[in-house]
């Protein structure tokens, strides 16, 4: 009981936080750092909600800076774009996926779909936009590596089920790499969320991208 309610918040959160950022967004699309000599590297793109646009830390401490810290330190020379925005559903994120084609990505982080769970949307249309957010970035040349959701089961066992593996069978339809479970071994840790007990924390971040840098390695 306590399990499903905790992940009842975490949906509820990611839902809410566009009306209630925690900073001013001025772009849909944010270099999480400067570029400096890092203007003509390959650029990998994190395409997802408030879980990418890193709500309640600083930029720095969002889980796309800190994969880039990551990049760096093993000697990959990439540039990492966070094109997250907080309470996107994936057909919020088909008005805007343009915008991440623009940055002519090598790579993109797909991370969307949570805020449709928790309005229970129907499975089919999510599946639809998650296909079309693929085949778009795809035609444009661009490499995605999507990262998987669960929810809890509010809509029923039978809606949980079906809208985890709608990830899975998308990553094998399209020959996708595929993360899991993006807030894996953070998720349900207090000691790795903020006071809201919903958010990570940056050490939760730090997890984060640590989960997205192992999955993104071999493409690298």
């Amino acid at each position: 009981m306590r399990k499903g309610f905790f992940w009842f918040l975490i949906l509820l959160a990611l839902s809410g936080c566009q009306s209630k950022p925690s900073r001013p967004e001025t772009s849909p699309v944010k270099p999480v750092l400067p570029v400096r000599d890092r203007g003509l590297y390959p650029v990998i793109v994190a395409f997802g909600d408030s879980l990418t646009a890193g709500s309640g830390v600083t930029m720095e401490q969002a889980y796309p800076a800190q994969l880039q810290a990551l990049l760096d330190e093993a000697g990959y020379s990439y540039r990492v774009v966070n094109a997250g925005i907080g309470g996107n559903t994936t057909s919020d994120a088909l008005g805007r996926v343009q915008t991440v084609i623009d940055q002519i990505p090598r790579l993109v982080i797909l991370e969307l779909g949570a805020n449709d769970g928790l309005r229970g949307q129907p499975i089919p249309p999510v599946r639809q936009n998650l296909q079309n957010l693929i085949e778009r970035l795809q035609a444009s040349d661009t490499e995605v590596v999507l990262a998987g959701m669960h929810i809890p089961p509010n809509y029923g066992p039978e809606y949980s089920e079906q809208f985890h593996q709608l990830y899975v069978d998308l990553a094998k339809k399209y020959h996708l790499t595929l993360i899991p479970f993006f807030l894996e071994k953070v998720a349900g840790h207090p000691e790795l969320n903020l006071e809201d007990g919903i958010h990570p924390t940056a050490q939760g971040y730090r997890i984060v991208a640590r989960t997205v840098f192992d999955a993104i390695k071999p493409l690298l």
